[in-house]
């Protein structure tokens, strides 16, 4: 019998209760449009917030927790580093993570490079192609050969990463910069992806292709049984 992931979906949760815009887009946050996304899909799924004690990922969340997704951007210094610590522990110990957006520059992401993770970027709202590079991976099933995003804040290289383990997706943008957008990375046993599409200010996390990259990379991402 196949044992559906425990999911974890963390947001700092800062845009969405200071920036009437974003909160129009993600009136439930954007961990809450993940979530409901992913228990559609039959997962089990918690919320963890920046405003909650321990950031809402107590021991006890963490040990229940298979794969964590983590949306970040303004707030990064304020995620306590015991709380970091914990984390990499636990993904070294098994557990997936899926980095997404601004996520290249948390604490955890960071630690787990090695690098700064820092990019180029411009917020005019480009056209991105999200390009599958390695179609047969089970991250990019069921996508066909390019994902279209109407508009999306750029990320240009170069991109301070480790080369990837695998590199299952490159972005090109009209503006004509290109970007690594989906890195799939090992640290000790637990297996990590990174996923560039995801502002704020873009409905991108209500869009089914983009939604289904995160389904496909929970399965791929949760510790084998």
């Amino acid at each position: 019998m196949t044992v559906s992931p425990r999911v974890t979906v963390w947001n700092e949760f800062q845009h969405e209760q200071k920036n009437p815009k974003v909160a129009a887009i993600y009136p439930t946050g954007i961990h809450g449009a993940i979530a409901q996304h992913l228990q559609s899909e039959g997962f089990s799924v918690q919320t963890a917030t920046l405003d909650q004690p321990e950031h809402g990922l107590t021991d006890a969340v963490l040990a229940q927790t298979d794969v964590l997704i983590w949306w970040g951007h303004v707030a990064h210094d304020q995620v306590q580093d015991k709380v970091v610590d914990k984390v990499h522990r636990r993904v070294l110990e098994g557990m997936g993570l899926i980095a997404l957006h601004s996520s290249h520059f948390s604490k955890i992401f960071k630690r787990l490079m090695g690098t700064s993770g820092n990019l180029k970027w411009r917020d005019s709202g480009d056209r991105e192609r999200l390009w599958v590079i390695v179609p047969g991976h089970p991250i990019a099933a069921g996508l066909g050969e390019c994902v279209e995003i109407p508009a999306e804040e750029m990320y240009g290289e170069p991109f301070d990463v480790p080369t990837p383990d695998t590199l299952v997706f490159i972005s090109w943008f009209s503006g004509g910069e290109v970007f690594r957008s989906g890195c799939c990375y090992r640290r000790g046993r637990g297996q990590i992806f990174y996923f560039r599409p995801g502002d704020q200010a873009y409905p991108t996390y209500h869009q089914p292709q983009v939604l289904q990259v995160i389904t496909n990379a929970v399965r791929w991402a949760a510790p084998a049984a």
